[in-house]
C-alpha cells in the first residue's frame, strides 16, 4: 500500500510539473503537426464532371500543384467523387486546406482534408497472401 502511495505521489508531481512547463509553451495539437507536414490533400464531394485539369486549376492559386488526381471507378471509368492534390510545399497545402474546404467546384461543395496514408485493407482471402 505504501508503495502505491509513493508511485501515486510521484506521478502526481510529474504531471503537475509537466503541466506547469506546458502552460508556458503552447503545444501544437496533433492535427496541427500532421497538417504542417503534409503536402497532399484529400478532396471529397467532387462533381462527377470534375476532371484533373479543373481540379488542378481550382487549387493552383495557392501554390505549385505537382499533381491533381481524380479517382475513377475501375470498371466504368466514371469519377468516384473524390481526388487528391499534391503541392510542392506544406505552406501552400495548408493555405489551400484553409481556404478551399467548403468552397464550390463545378457546383458542388467540396471537403478538403490532409491526405492520410492508406493502411493495408482487409480482404476476403483473395489477395496475394492467399495464393502462397
Amino acid at each position: 500500500m505504501a508503495f502505491c502511495n509513493k508511485v501515486g505521489s510521484l506521478v502526481t508531481r510529474c504531471v503537475s510539473s509537466n503541466n506547469a512547463l506546458h502552460a508556458q509553451v503552447q503545444m501544437p495539437s496533433m492535427f496541427d503537426v500532421v497538417r504542417g507536414m503534409s503536402t497532399k490533400l484529400f478532396v471529397g464531394g467532387l462533381s462527377y464532371g470534375t476532371d484533373e485539369q479543373s481540379l488542378k486549376n481550382a487549387f493552383s492559386s495557392y501554390g505549385e500543384v505537382l499533381e491533381a488526381k481524380v479517382i475513377t471507378d475501375r470498371d466504368s471509368g466514371r469519377s468516384r467523387g473524390f481526388g487528391f492534390v499534391n503541392f510542392s510545399d506544406a505552406k501552400s497545402a495548408n493555405d489551400a486546406l484553409s481556404e478551399m474546404d467548403g468552397k464550390q467546384i463545378d457546383g458542388r461543395n467540396i471537403r478538403v482534408n490532409p491526405a492520410q496514408e492508406r493502411s493495408g485493407r482487409a480482404g476476403f482471402g483473395f489477395g496475394r497472401d492467399s495464393m502462397e
